[in-house]
């Protein structure tokens, strides 16, 4: 039997079009992988040099991530961590808001941000992004984002709130040393001399010592009466931190003595 030419041809053309559209497809997956490569690894490069504090590097590399793509929440980020490194404040923030601008529920942004915001004495709005960022159950460092919300509702005088936060933050992570020891200090200040002695000694296990927890140790274990305690703190304080405002303190009460 003779086909009729009629029906072959469009069959072609429409196997054609299937055809290229494949191609077409595949080749646009395979850019939108390379581009995704190219921005992972300018991003884990950018990210890299700046903890390493090599700043030119660090910012060579968030622009070509910009250059790939330049809404890139992450790449914005990096630039708002950069420009607080070097002092640019303006440029930090504008940064910032790129980034959250570009993605609002990108958490680690809005943390970093209320840090700049707290860096700048703005606490209020530092509050209002560590408060957004703590309600999302799945940002992996939660705990912390509630720890800043204690740090920053104590410089507003909210006592209430900022013991919450500690409180909240420890039920979430147990092994985070930050609100062990505002905890601590807290309680010191209540003169709840025990509860205060407890996180102290909880913070000392699972970091290390600071001139705020070893000018805390001197004053809980003077109360106490422990001289020994006291001055193995004191010469903690004096060796590791001679310069510090609260080794400054130290001295003054004991001359005062």
């Amino acid at each position: 039997m003779k086909l009729d030419s009629h029906f072959f041809v469009p069959f072609v053309f429409v196997m054609s079009v299937f055809v290229s559209g494949c191609i077409s497809t595949t080749i646009g997956a395979k850019r939108a992988v390379d581009k995704q490569k190219s921005l992972d690894s300018y991003m884990a490069l950018g990210m890299a040099y700046l903890q390493q504090n090599d700043r030119d590097s660090s910012r060579r590399n968030f622009e070509k991530a910009l250059k790939v793509d330049n809404n890139s929440h992450e790449a914005h980020n990096g630039m708002g961590l950069l420009f607080q490194l070097t002092g640019e404040p303006d440029l930090a923030e504008n940064s910032f808001k790129r980034a959250l601008r570009s993605n609002s529920k990108f958490t680690q942004a809005r943390v970093n941000y209320g840090v700049f915001l707290y860096s700048q004495d703005r606490f209020e709005e530092a509050f209002e992004n560590f408060e957004e960022a703590a309600k999302d159950l799945s940002y992996d460092r939660r705990a912390l984002a509630l720890a800043y919300i204690g740090q920053t509702a104590l410089r507003t005088g909210n006592i209430v709130r900022a013991r919450s936060a500690f409180e909240h933050s420890l039920n979430v992570d147990n092994k985070l040393a930050l609100p062990m020891l505002e905890l601590a200090l807290m309680q010191f200040d209540e003169e709840d001399y025990e509860a205060s002695k407890n996180n102290l000694d909880l913070f000392l296990k699972t970091a290390k010592s600071s001139p705020k927890s070893l000018w805390l140790g001197i004053r809980i274990e003077r109360i106490f009466g422990n001289k020994d305690k006291e001055a193995s703190y004191a010469l903690a304080l004096k060796n590791l931190h001679p310069y510090s405002n609260e080794y400054l303190e130290y001295k003054k009460i004991s001359q005062q003595q």
